[in-house]
């Protein structure tokens, strides 16, 4: 099960999201390797939480997959300039130094975020700044099937500036009305050294613990990641990560999931790469637990297209997701629209009503195995 919650501060938007990773589902190793149950950098089981807001024109949503902290982005396209030695008019691609490929997490994270975001009930969200590094958020959350719910929420920006969208430290926390508190503090150590820490309490019950490291180097990315880990009882969870740049335009990393607890041990290891195009990026993953590859291709400045394929041998199940993003920036209004091969179709409709603070956004799916449909509408304000 996910949760997730979103903090806004001015020329900022940090979406964080956290996932449960517990010691009774070690047995479920195999679907976390796929995503399924994934272990992630800066995740963390949350009790409970809302609908992510309102994503900007042309931006990334949270979820599933959603926007993540500053500093994690796409590489950039391969710079094509022209060869002193090559034929007048001719252009062959710069011999420069590799660029960082990014993060292991981030391979399929182009490709998501074009895919709408499920929503169910009506959400109400009020962010308010208090200054340039503080801001606080209140969310009600009203729903047909769940608990109805309210979270208060702050986020803090420190005075350190890594660049020009970057500062750290970056906390950031919410609770809800039954006392749930969801936490995270993510630190940039050095320029090439990162540090997050998250935590989950319900209610009065200290649930779960995570800390990640991550080291960022001109051309590689390489993480570890550690979970509920437990000296007395001899369980938890470490995950590693690395990739590295291949040429300007591939990249190839690999992930090791190992998972412990009293009388059961296991390991599952994945395989991944990725090759980016002026207006494309194909992405593979392989592994013990299953398969996913994606593609995202960018046609115009207004339109973006995304297929995705995903195999479990658990489950022994796969599915194809075809989904696409429309963004009219004169009429300030996205779109984005789905459909998989279980005959689910979803959309979601976003519009800013500018000069106001304020934001729209209905969203439905529809389930035509199951004859299941949900429609919800939220409203953002700040």
């Amino acid at each position: 099960m996910e949760f997730s919650f979103t903090s806004v501060v001015p020329c900022w938007l940090f979406t964080l999201r956290l996932t449960c990773i517990s010691a009774t589902r070690c047995s479920e190793v195999g679907s976390f390797a796929q995503s399924k149950c994934h272990l992630k950098m800066g995740s963390v089981l949350a009790a409970s939480s809302p609908n992510p807001p309102l994503a900007p024109a042309g931006g990334s949503p949270g979820g599933p997959g959603m926007t993540v902290p500053p500093g994690f982005s796409m590489p950039p396209v391969s710079p094509v300039l022209p060869s002193g030695n090559a034929a007048p008019g001719q252009q062959v691609e710069a011999e420069g130094p590799l660029s960082n490929p990014g993060t292991f997490e981030e391979c399929h994270r182009k490709c998501k975020e074009v895919f709408p975001m499920q929503m169910e009930g009506v959400r109400l969200i009020v962010n308010k700044g208090l200054s340039n590094h503080f801001q606080v958020n209140h969310t009600v959350m009203l729903s047909t099937l769940g608990d109805s719910s309210y979270r208060f929420g702050a986020t803090y920006v420190g005075t350190k500036q890594m660049g020009p969208a970057e500062s750290f430290p970056v906390m950031v926390g919410d609770m809800d009305n039954s006392g749930s508190l969801n936490a995270q503090v993510i630190h940039q150590i050095s320029n090439r050294v990162r540090s997050k820490l998250a935590f989950q309490t319900q209610q009065q019950k200290f649930v779960n613990w995570q800390g990640d490291c991550e080291v960022r180097g001109e051309d590689f990315t390489a993480a570890v990641t550690l979970g509920n880990p437990d000296v007395l009882v001899g369980s938890g969870i470490i995950v590693a990560h690395y990739i590295q740049s291949i040429t300007p335009s591939l990249a190839l990393g690999g992930e090791l999931v190992y998972h412990r607890r009293p009388g059961e041990e296991g390991t599952v290891m994945s395989l991944a790469g990725r090759y980016t195009g002026s207006n494309f990026i194909a992405t593979l993953t392989l592994g013990g637990a299953g398969a996913h590859a994606s593609y995202y291709h960018k046609a115009n400045d207004t339109l973006q297209l995304g297929v995705e394929f995903e195999a479990s041998t658990r489950m022994q199940e796969t599915s194809v997701s075809f989904g696409y993003q429309l963004d009219v920036p004169k009429a300030n209004l996205l779109f984005k629209g789905s459909i998989d091969s279980n005959w689910v179709v979803g959309a979601t409709l976003e519009k800013k009503l500018l000069p106001l603070p304020l934001s729209l956004v209905l969203g439905s799916f529809l389930n035509h195995k199951k004859n299941k449909f949900q429609c919800g509408f939220g409203i953002t304000i700040g």
